[in-house]
């Protein structure tokens, strides 16, 4: 994804591209929460429906081998607006780049991405807390020959690096030193493996679960252990989460309180384990700790 950040200058979080756009009909009664009713809600409520902003990226949110909306992101979404009263979501597949401007545009109603949660984006969009929270990891050749372990390590080294188109890693690299002009640019974690493979470069940065994802029927490649990357000398810990237009806070709210309560009962992790996250990757971290 998603997905998907502080960093020295603006920057928009991994995400590949996908065009078209689908729906996925949810089924059953809805069942209401108690929560403020009113605006974007209340319109949303009565339609009866709400567009979800997806980009294609495993396993954030993509189109599955059926030809089905699908990722932890899209799975979540199901199940927080059916409470809310809202028995149908329509996902608008776009280029992650496009998912803020399409969102305040009103192209969709929310954005369902897993994107990071960052003070640039937190000026454009009201953010839900965050669903999990993300390191990095490297794809390397086996056997790691460089060593390359951080971004500091890519510096020192002067490896060939590479990271996907937007990537919050761009970001990390070049706040490490590395020469934003030397990074080569890929469609996604996948291009990354096979430009990893065929040694036209020696690393690719993606999330860790995107990357030990990817890895795991290579027999060239491997993921490094996943690490925090340093920027202006503190550890980077991203969260991944909904966004919401700047006007509809009364629907961010109506989510948080589902998504809180998710959390307490352990249900967060069981929709997002079969999209192979772990419980480190489940968080207490707030949007507004990372919107600092």
């Amino acid at each position: 994804m998603a997905r998907a950040t502080s960093r020295p200058r603006p920057s928009i979080p991994r995400r590949t591209l996908l065009t078209g756009a689908a729906a996925v009909a949810l089924t059953g009664a809805a069942a209401c929460s108690r929560v403020p009713e009113g605006g974007a809600l209340a319109r949303l409520k009565s339609q009866g429906a709400v567009r979800l902003g997806i980009a294609g990226e495993v396993p954030y949110g993509y189109v599955n081998d059926q030809g089905e909306f699908t990722g932890e992101a899209p799975e979540l979404a199901k199940v927080i607006f059916k409470r809310l009263g809202i028995g149908h979501v329509q996902p608008v597949a776009t280029d992650f780049s496009s998912l803020i401007p399409g969102l305040n545009s009103q192209q969709f109603d929310v954005v369902s991405a897993g994107m990071y949660i960052n003070k640039d984006r937190c000026a454009q969009v009201l953010f839900a807390d965050p669903e999990y929270q993300m390191l990095d990891a490297f794809i390397v050749r086996k056997g790691n020959p460089k060593n390359l372990h951080t971004y500091e390590d890519v510096v020192r080294s002067k490896a060939r690096f590479a990271t996907g188109t937007g990537y919050a890693e761009i970001g990390y690299a070049t706040a490490a030193g590395y020469p934003e002009s030397s990074i080569v640019i890929l469609q996604d974690q996948v291009a990354g493996l096979n430009a990893v493979e065929s040694g036209r470069v020696d690393v690719f940065a993606g999330t860790s679960l995107t990357v030990r994802e990817v890895v795991k029927k290579s027999a060239k490649a491997e993921a490094t252990q996943p690490f925090a990357a340093v920027v202006d000398g503190k550890k980077k810990i991203d969260g991944g989460g909904f966004a919401f237009r700047p006007t509809d806070g009364a629907l961010r709210d109506a989510f948080n309180t589902e998504i809180h309560r998710m959390k307490q009962s352990g249900e967060l992790f069981r929709i997002l384990r079969p999209f192979g996250f772990t419980q480190a990757e489940m968080t207490t971290l707030t949007a507004k700790e990372l919107c600092r």
